[in-house]
């Protein structure tokens, strides 16, 4: 039976005395010059960053109002004339266009299915390796030709793959004919790749290392002492912690998909020809910079963006079908 209560809307005791009730007092709404005293420095810090992106970044959009014009550098965006769509007419009707975006898919699915999977799998790999001066060995050798350029790792390859290289010296010296793999278009996938995977799968470890360092120890314990194995404890208990990190990275590669490595091809693109080699960033650069069409490039690579855009969006999407967070909350 519950207490009962005065007529000023006070609760009474057993004996009748009124019994004082507090409530919980209201929440205070922060003012726009508290939250500036508390976060003006964090504010502060963040304001060169902001500068850049907006100097390097936002402002550089502004450009694309030569899509949409006839653009010519010596009358300026203010005095060329407005054509509407018709350069984006004259790019979804080119020849080399085209061929240029199905190499670029061609290639990016190539490397998800060769390439993607393999810093995962080293990952796990090094994450098994008990001695910790081992794994930060290993993890150093692999990491290190991150930090190489392109025209490095492109001239290592040629040295040794190359029709004067190691290999094929080799060969010719024990009888053998030899072979020059970077000037062959038929297998030029598989070299981009290979060169892609020796350059840059340093880099996917440590940010798989980071995710399985999150794992809880006690969850491997509690496991091994039900019985599971080795192999059973990958499967239930750290792949599942690597799959939001997973689904992240395929988020953003599938938004980057129309973009490849632009300087690891155009180095090799006279080698092996534009028929295999020209992508999308290549053709915009060859458009505009080389042969001066830039309201043509301007609209190719416009296109590019937004249908990048779409993909991210529609990839972010479908994670969110799937229960995971993606690129950004819903």
């Amino acid at each position: 039976m519950s207490a009962p209560t005065t007529t000023s809307g006070q609760r009474a005791d057993a004996s009748g005395a009124p019994e004082e009730t507090s409530a919980a007092p209201a929440p205070r709404r922060r003012t726009l010059a508290t939250r500036w005293r508390r976060d003006r420095a964090l504010v502060l810090m963040t304001l060169p960053a902001i500068a850049l992106l907006a100097v390097f970044a936002y402002l550089p959009m502004l450009g694309n109002i030569a899509a949409f014009q006839y653009y010519s550098p010596y009358s300026g965006f203010f005095n060329s004339p407005f054509v509407g769509l018709d350069n984006f007419a004259r790019v979804f009707t080119n020849p080399a266009f085209l061929n240029a975006v199905l190499n670029t898919l061609t290639i990016t699915a190539f490397q998800l299915v060769f390439f993607f999977p393999i810093p995962i799998a080293l990952a796990l790999l090094l994450n098994s390796v008990i001695s910790p001066r081992v794994r930060v060995f290993i993890q150093s050798v692999v990491y290190l030709p991150h930090f190489f350029s392109w025209v490095l790792v492109v001239t290592i390859f040629q040295q040794i793959l190359g029709g004067a290289g190691l290999i094929s010296q080799t060969l010719r010296e024990n009888g053998y004919s030899g072979f020059d793999l970077m000037t062959n278009p038929d297998t030029f996938l598989l070299l981009i790749t290979l060169q892609a995977v020796w350059k840059d799968a340093g880099w996917g470890i440590i940010i798989f290392l980071a995710a399985l360092s999150t794992v809880d120890p006690a969850l491997h314990e509690a496991a091994a002492s039900d019985g599971a194995g080795r192999w059973r404890r990958m499967w239930h208990i750290t792949l599942p912690a690597l799959r939001p990190v997973v689904i992240l990275l395929l988020i953003l590669r599938l938004g980057d998909s129309l973009t490849v490595g632009f300087e690891q091809l155009i180095l090799q693109r006279d080698a092996v020809g534009a028929e295999v080699s020209e992508v999308v960033d290549t053709f915009v650069y060859y458009q505009g910079v080389v042969y001066g069409d830039w309201s043509f490039a301007a609209a190719a690579g416009l296109a590019k963006g937004l249908v990048s855009l779409v993909l991210v969006l529609g990839a972010n999407k479908l994670a969110h079908v799937f229960g995971e967070a993606g690129v950004y909350q819903r």
